[in-house]
């Protein structure tokens, strides 16, 4: 763990804290961009990704995060009795007023005796709830927190997003280094007033601010956030393994990473957009949790989430000798990327919700 300057702009527990499990959950079902696209242009063509992730009629954000949580829990080996807190990040939480992560923290048989709830910051809910994790653990407040990103799509019909806004996301156990898969070296945090993308109370889907969410949103905190952690821990792109960033589509994540950088060996393997979609709350985790699937000891990573509103949260990892045995435990990226059925706009709308029976 790097040690606390005086005037650091870094976030650093007082205990040395890692990721000891990690998990991700990614739907069975994939809806074709180029069904989209033939739909709503007339044409196969023109799609930013191949193809998207969809939740199906008995999936949501908290049954994704209970498959995502059992896999964290398998590869960190530890009794979900032993959590003292399980937060839950996404902008598509089931219910209104009742929260998932009461409901997740029953279904994998956690104590009464932790915390629970529900964190909201558009696409960066997730890292906020893992910086949260990880301030838990650092404190001594207690030895393991759950935290996850996860979400399902919400496009307009019609929308640009509908190409991209897909269902999945990614669960991380954090507890003491000495027992992590990757420790975490530092944490940065980057937020502005940037009315990008939003969704007020009762509306069904989310708008954004078309070009606006690029420059000064996307980019401004990403790269903010990429740099502030690069200077203050005296590094550079060439000094990391991998790094991944938040991935709305598939070229604003590449654009950033060599904006700041980075190559595209380092940046591919931790892009899952262009085949899955864009996960919301999960993107830069699930992102990371398809590194770690092949990183070796010593690798070093950076990972850069990206919430509209806006905020960035960035993250430097140092992978441990205990990734090998501990990935085998449970379902990897590839795993779930084989698992696939696909289908058409018709069944995508049905089970989305999409079609208005009242």
């Amino acid at each position: 763990m790097t040690e606390n300057k005086s005037g650091s702009l870094l976030l650093h527990p007082d205990r040395s804290t890692g990721i000891i499990g990690y998990g991700a959950y990614i739907p069975r079902y994939r809806l074709p961009g180029s069904e989209v696209a033939q739909l709503w242009t007339g044409s196969p063509k023109g799609s930013p990704v191949k193809e998207k992730a969809v939740a199906g009629l008995d999936e949501d954000v908290i049954t994704m995060s209970i498959e995502a949580s059992r896999n964290a829990l398998a590869r960190a080996g530890i009794d979900p009795q032993e959590l003292r807190a399980v937060w839950v990040g996404s902008e598509s939480h089931p219910y209104a007023v009742k929260p998932s992560g009461t409901v997740v923290a029953e279904a994998i048989g956690a104590s009464n005796n932790i915390q629970a709830g529900d964190w909201e910051f558009a696409c960066k809910a997730g890292t906020e709830a893992m910086v949260a994790a990880i301030a838990l653990v650092g404190s001594g407040m207690g030895k393991y927190a759950l935290a996850i990103g996860m979400d399902t799509a919400q496009g307009k019909p019609g929308d640009a997003l509908e190409y991209t806004a897909s269902s999945g996301g990614a669960a991380f156990i954090i507890g003491p280094a000495d027992e992590a898969v990757v420790e975490i070296e530092a944490t940065y945090s980057y937020v502005s007033d940037t009315p990008d993308f939003w969704r007020r109370q009762e509306q069904k889907y989310p708008e954004h601010g078309q070009r606006f969410t690029g420059d000064p949103a996307y980019f401004k905190h990403i790269e903010s956030a990429g740099r502030v952690m690069m200077e203050e821990l005296g590094m550079k792109a060439s000094d990391f393994t991998y790094a991944v960033f938040h991935q709305p589509n598939p070229k604003f994540p590449m654009k950033a990473g060599k904006d700041l950088g980075f190559t595209e060996e380092q940046l591919l393997p931790g892009l899952l957009v262009p085949v899955i979609g864009n996960t919301y709350a999960g993107a830069s985790m699930i992102g990371l949790t398809a590194i770690l699937d092949i990183a070796k000891p010593g690798d070093r990573i950076l990972q850069v989430s990206y919430g509209s509103g806006a905020g960035s949260d960035a993250f430097y990892f140092v992978v441990t000798e205990r990734i090998a045995e501990r990935r085998a435990l449970a379902p990897s990226i590839a795993d779930y990327l084989a698992r696939r059925t696909e289908i058409n706009y018709a069944t995508y709308a049905r089970f989305r919700g999409k079609i208005d029976m009242g």
